[in-house]
C-alpha cells in the first residue's frame, strides 16, 4: 500500500514549568505526522523528545524521511529511526489497521515540587477532587532532604485515608536517603512505591530496594530496555518516548501486568495514545491511575481529541 508523509512542527509551553532533579521543563517541541493511503484513510503521529539535546536528531531523521513510499518501506525504515519518530510512525501505522480507541480513566494528580506541592493539595481539596478515588504523585529530590521530609509529614496529613501516594525523585537520592525515604513511608496503606529513586546507573542498588518496598523504574527503563522484560516489579511506561507503541500496545491487551502509563507531555494526537493505553491498563490484572498530568499542558485545539483539529493547530 502506498503511502504519503507529512510532517508538521509545533510547540508550545507548559502552564507552569516542572521542576525535577533531572531539571525544568518549560516548554515541548516536537512535529506531528499525518500518513494517507491511497484509499484515503489517514493515521497520525507525534515526535517529540524530552531532551532538547536531541531534537536536532529527531529533525533531521524526519526530514531524510521519503515523502511517498509504501508501508513496507516504512516498516524497514522503522527501527532505524530515533525513539519520538519511531513512536509517530508505529502510532500512524497502528492506526492505519484501526483502533477503536477508549477513553482516558482517572489520571493521578502530579503535585509540584517542593513547598508549593502542599498549596496544590489544598486546591484539589476545593476542588472536590478527594470525593473520587485519589492518587497525587510529588516530585522530590529537588530541595533539601530535611524540608523534603517536614512537607512530606504535612502531606501525609493532608491526604485522605483512601489516596494513594506516589514519590518520584528522577533518580536523584543516594541509597542511604532512598532507603530513609522507605522506611518512613512503610506500613501506610496509603503508599504506592517510590518512582525511580535511585540514578539508573546502580541498578543493583534498586534492586536491593526493592527487597525493602515497592519501587518503580522509569528513567532505569530508557537507559536499558532490556529491563522491560526482566523488572518483574511496576514500570512506568512513557510511549512517546520509547519507540514503536505497538508492541506495549500488544502487552497491554494480552494482559501483562505491573505497567503504569505516564506522559511526556503531549499534543492530542499523542495523548489519544496516552489514553487508550492507560485504559487497556486499568482493565488488566494490576489496574493503577495513569500519569497523564492534568492541567499541565494549556488548553486549545492543539490538545484536542480530533487530530485534524491538533494538525491544523499546528499550522497558526
Amino acid at each position: 500500500m502506498q503511502l504519503e508523509l507529512q510532517v508538521r512542527p509545533f510547540q508550545f509551553d507548559l502552564v507552569r514549568p516542572l521542576q525535577t532533579a533531572a531539571g525544568l521543563i518549560r516548554s515541548r517541541r516536537g512535529w506531528l505526522l499525518r500518513l494517507r493511503a491511497a484509499n484515503g484513510a489517514v493515521g497520525w503521529g507525534e515526535a517529540a523528545p524530552l531532551n532538547p539535546r536531541l531534537v536536532d536528531q529527531n529533525e533531521q531523521a524526519l526530514q531524510a524521511l521519503p515523502r511517498h513510499l509504501t508501508v513496507q518501506q516504512l516498516e524497514g525504515l522503522l527501527p532505524l529511526q530515533p525513539m519520538p519518530v519511531a513512536f509517530a510512525l508505529g502510532a500512524a501505522l497502528a492506526e492505519l489497521d484501526g483502533i477503536a480507541w477508549l477513553p482516558a480513566p482517572e489520571p493521578a494528580q502530579l503535585l509540584p515540587a517542593g513547598e508549593a506541592m502542599l498549596e496544590q493539595l489544598e486546591l484539589l481539596a476545593d476542588q472536590a477532587c478527594f470525593d473520587a478515588p485519589l492518587t497525587v504523585k510529588w516530585k522530590v529530590a529537588v530541595e533539601a532532604d530535611s524540608l523534603e521530609r517536614r512537607w512530606l509529614e504535612q502531606l501525609l496529613e493532608r491526604l485522605p485515608s483512601t489516596a494513594q501516594l506516589r514519590l518520584d525523585s528522577n533518580g536523584g537520592w543516594n541509597r542511604a536517603t532512598a532507603q530513609q525515604w522507605m522506611e518512613a513511608l512503610l506500613g501506610d496503606p496509603r503508599f504506592a512505591w517510590l518512582e525511580q529513586p535511585l540514578s539508573p546507573q546502580d541498578q543493583q542498588g534498586l534492586e536491593n530496594l526493592r527487597q525493602r518496598g515497592p519501587v518503580a523504574l522509569d528513567e532505569s527503563l530508557d537507559r536499558d530496555p532490556r529491563l522491560r522484560e526482566s523488572w518483574t516489579g511496576w514500570q512506568v511506561r512513557r510511549p512517546s518516548l520509547e519507540g514503536d507503541p505497538r508492541p506495549l500496545l500488544r502487552q497491554l491487551q494480552d494482559g501483562v501486568p505491573w505497567r503504569m502509563v505516564s506522559t511526556a507531555f503531549e499534543t492530542g494526537i499523542g495523548r489519544r495514545w496516552l489514553e487508550h493505553l492507560a485504559a487497556l491498563q486499568m482493565n488488566g490484572p494490576t489496574p493503577a491511575a495513569p500519569g497523564l498530568a492534568p492541567g499541565w499542558c494549556p488548553a486549545g485545539p492543539l490538545f484536542s481529541a480530533d487530530p485534524q483539529q491538533v494538525w491544523t493547530a499546528a499550522e497558526i
